[in-house]
C-alpha cells in the first residue's frame, strides 16, 4: 500500500474548483461523462461510468473534500483527501490518496495528474 501526493495550481477561485469536484453537471462538463455525486455526507458517489466509485466522508464548503475510493476487495480503505488553497491568481490544490495498492501506484498518479488535474485546469484555463 502506498500514498499519492500531488500539488496543483488552477488559474480559478477555489470555489468554482470545488463545485467543480461536487456538482455532478460540473463534473460532467470537464470530465466528458456523466457522474453520480451529492456533498452529503455517507452518500455513494460513482464517475467516468463507474471506473471511479465510492463513498463521500467529508466535505468543508470551498476547502476540502474527503472519499472513500473502492478498490476491489481491499481490506483497508482508499482514502482521498483535496485540500483547496486560495491565492491571488488561482488556487492551490494538494492532494493526498491514501492505502492504494502498490499494483495500482503508478496508473493512480498518472490518472490523478491527467484525467483530474489537467482536465479541470484545461476546463478553467482554455
Amino acid at each position: 500500500m502506498g500514498t499519492i501526493k500531488q500539488e496543483h495550481f488552477i488559474k480559478a477561485p477555489a470555489e468554482d474548483i470545488y463545485n467543480a469536484l461536487v456538482n455532478p453537471f460540473a463534473i460532467e462538463l470537464w470530465s466528458g461523462y456523466p457522474a453520480r455525486m451529492s456533498e452529503e455526507e455517507g452518500s455513494e458517489f460513482e464517475i467516468w461510468e463507474g471506473d471511479i466509485a465510492g463513498r463521500n466522508l467529508k466535505f468543508e464548503k470551498n476547502r476540502m473534500i474527503q472519499q472513500e475510493w473502492y478498490f476491489g476487495e481491499q481490506e483497508e480503505s482508499s482514502v482521498v483527501t483535496i485540500w483547496l488553497y486560495k491565492e491571488k491568481k488561482g488556487t492551490r490544490i494538494k492532494l493526498e490518496h491514501t492505502h492504494v495498492p502498490d499494483s495500482e501506484m503508478e496508473e493512480m498518479e498518472k490518472g490523478w495528474k491527467r484525467y483530474y488535474f489537467d482536465a479541470l485546469k484545461h476546463y478553467f484555463e482554455e
